[in-house]
């Protein structure tokens, strides 16, 4: 990975009240990183990966409604993450052969 190629740590926490919306954003954002809370992911992201994933989140928002937050972290910081209670949720995944 060169250079322009260069990940850095968000952390995108989501508010968003329509079931039908906030579905399609979850499964977009599934695409991107990890689902650690119920409306929050960890994503390792491009420069590039940070504009296509904003691009794709603007069509299914509602900027009356909802709110979507993307915090800059340093890689260090994910390290030093404390979690107390259960552990991150987890997505079944159903695998069709």
């Amino acid at each position: 990975m060169g250079r322009s190629e260069t990940t850095q740590l968000y952390i995108v926490a989501y508010d968003i009240p329509e079931d039908k919306r906030r579905s399609k954003v979850h499964r977009l954002l599934c695409g991107y990183g990890t689902w650690t809370q119920y409306s929050l992911f960890e994503c390792w992201l491009t420069k590039r990966q940070l504009i296509e994933l904003r691009a794709k989140l603007s069509p299914h928002l509602r900027e009356d409604r909802d709110s979507v937050r993307l915090y800059v972290m340093c890689g260090a910081c994910q390290q030093n993450v404390i979690t107390i209670g259960s552990a991150a949720p987890n997505d079944p995944v159903t695998v069709i052969l």
